[in-house]
């Protein structure tokens, strides 16, 4: 069964770069033809799909954070990773990584997700 599993700071402070990693067990992140999301969820708002990576390689972004995001991955250590550059406080959320068979995901409900890890960005 594959299970998704986050890390990395917990606070960021304001102009820096958030990154986390989803490490991923019980099936490779090359397995046809899934997508490997991040999504987050601001305190006390909604669900917010950030970007993908797909089994293939190719990235795909939220067009509303796509010149702030970058996501990437480590065939090697079955990881993906998500950079967010230029966090304001507005960025602090739960972040989620995610696979599922559809490219944009924001139900829990539909695949399969990590746990999910709280990131604060404050000075």
């Amino acid at each position: 069964q594959v299970q998704l599993q986050e890390s990395g700071p917990g606070l960021v402070k304001p102009s820096q770069t958030l990154s986390l990693t989803c490490t991923v067990s019980g099936g490779s992140i090359t397995t046809n033809y899934y997508y490997w999301s991040w999504i987050r969820q601001p305190p006390g708002k909604g669900l917010e799909w950030m970007g993908a990576i797909a089994y293939s390689g190719k990235d795909y972004y939220s067009p509303s954070l796509k010149s702030r995001t970058s996501i990437s991955r480590d065939t090697s250590k079955n990881q993906f990773t998500l950079q967010l550059s230029s966090v304001t406080p507005e960025d602090t959320a739960v972040y989620y990584c995610a696979r599922d068979l559809k490219l944009v995901v924001s139900d829990p409900g539909q695949g399969v997700w990590g746990q999910g890890t709280l990131v604060t960005v404050s000075s």
